[in-house]
């Protein structure tokens, strides 16, 4: 196979241009920007682009199949080229499809877990032994790659409701057709997709519909939202599998877990992860494996990257950083960590980053989302906001849209810094939540500072 990659540069494409590549396909890409990792990632393959830009010769009728990223607009000259050839054009999901279509195909779906969740499955079925292959949307310890194509006979597969490429405009997840599906919950997310909360919802409802005859449906019964539409969408030609958080026990800030009788204790916490991983396991069982198995499996795992990643502790203070940006996201997240620490201070600083979260009229969703830490912070950094061609954000907007009294906004970054250097931190847990990067904020020093204060 002679593949071409449009946007070879992209978070997920670039990972899978390097696993077609290991599978032995002859792959070019290009892009007019790549940063790291994907510049080193690429580089360290052989498939680094000679020069940065688009090269409409490289598209030629000798190609199998072109792959188009999310960043190419549709007046990209090597896509008019393709499109001249009269050559295959696919989205990232439409050709996982392709590579999948003689497995059995598990897709995580849903406003919130599924990183997590496809992790957790993905770790346990390596921890047994089983081949698989994979596409999940971050660093997985222990995995060097967020994309895996081989002869495995089961892929596991994150499926994400955004639009699948420039040409494509329906969500990535209508694409993968599973035999197993996972739906962990429905809360309105990418407003500038999706503008009304019931256009976001028939996505997820013409999701259902694709799940081949005689799979299995596997949904998060607490969902008030997702109890109602599984009850609209009923089928008779597939099975379903409600599930909720895990029978569980925390001792000194310990979680244990009990899975068909077999109890194991579990280095991550929270009940939006037990929830997960009851998810996790219902997915294992039905490709076979037995509870102990699953259990022994899953009391390693850790979490996925920027998932209630402990950045660092001491004896009086502990730091987590968290991908959490949505409403449900972070409401699940805070109480995560109240739950595990009681009796210690919360300090949460949220960056709003993503179109959604930074649109005034969303900002109600966010109500009562960070109440239960002693105290919290908001950070958007303006230029953030024209980047995305957004218009200015109010702080009163933010402090309406919160509904929190005690709620602290900045959108300066020198704000937070001073912010940071002025609190306290002792008997305290730390929980820094962003989808970015807080304007440029480095971490590590941050952290160093925030344990020897």
């Amino acid at each position: 196979m002679n593949i071409h990659f449009i946007s070879i540069g992209g978070s997920v494409m670039h990972q899978l241009a390097i696993a077609l590549k290991r599978k032995g396909y002859q792959i070019s890409g290009s892009d007019d920007e790549i940063f790291e990792p994907a510049l080193s990632n690429l580089s360290a393959e052989g498939l680094l682009p000679s020069e940065m830009g688009w090269q409409p010769a490289r598209v030629h009728a000798g190609l199998d199949a072109v792959i188009l990223g999310m960043h190419a607009r549709l007046d990209n000259p090597e896509l008019q080229r393709a499109r001249e050839l009269d050559l295959p054009i696919y989205s990232f999901p439409e050709y996982i499809y392709q590579e999948s279509r003689n497995k059995q195909r598990v897709v995580v779906g849903g406003s919130h877990g599924k990183t997590t969740t496809t992790s957790m499955i993905m770790h346990a079925l390596r921890a047994a032994g089983r081949p698989f292959d994979y596409l999940v949307g971050a660093r997985l310890p222990g995995f060097d790659q967020s994309v895996n194509i081989t002869e495995a006979p089961v892929i596991i597969c994150e499926g994400d409701e955004y639009p699948a490429s420039a040409i494509e405009k329906r969500p990535k997840f209508h694409f993968l057709f599973p035999q197993v599906a996972i739906l962990t919950g429905i809360a309105w997310d990418h407003i500038n997709v999706f503008p009304t909360f019931d256009n976001y919802l028939e996505q997820f409802r013409i999701f259902i519909g694709m799940i081949e005859k005689n799979g299995l449906l596997i949904y998060n019964e607490t969902d008030a939202e997702l109890a109602k539409l599984i009850e609209e969408t009923r089928r008779s030609d597939i099975r379903y599998a409600p599930y909720g958080v895990l029978p569980h026990e925390i001792d000194n800030g310990r979680t244990s877990v009990t899975i068909d009788g077999v109890a194991t204790y579990l280095r991550v916490f929270g009940a939006h992860n037990l929830l997960n991983m009851h998810a996790a396991w219902l997915v294992c069982r039905e490709l076979g494996m037995e509870a102990p198995e699953f259990a022994k499996g899953i009391s390693s795992f850790t979490g996925a990257a920027r998932r209630l990643e402990l950045l660092g502790e001491n004896a009086s203070t502990i730091v987590y950083r968290d991908f959490a940006h949505a409403p449900s996201k972070v409401k699940a997240t805070i109480d995560a960590v109240r739950q595990q620490f009681p009796s210690k201070r919360m300090l949460a600083i949220l960056e709003l980053h993503t179109y959604s979260s930074l649109n005034a009229k969303f900002m109600e969703e966010y109500a009562g989302a960070l109440d239960a830490a002693d105290e919290a912070v908001v950070f958007y950094a303006r230029h953030a906001l024209e980047i995305k061609r957004l218009p200015e954000l109010p702080k009163e907007a933010v402090h309406r849209g919160f509904a929190n009294e005690q709620l602290q906004v900045f959108n300066d970054r020198k704000e937070l810094e001073e912010w940071f250097a002025e609190s306290s931190y002792d008997n305290a847990v730390v929980l820094l939540m962003s989808s970015g990067n807080y304007d440029g904020l480095e971490l590590p020093p941050l952290v160093e500072r925030i344990l020897a204060s």
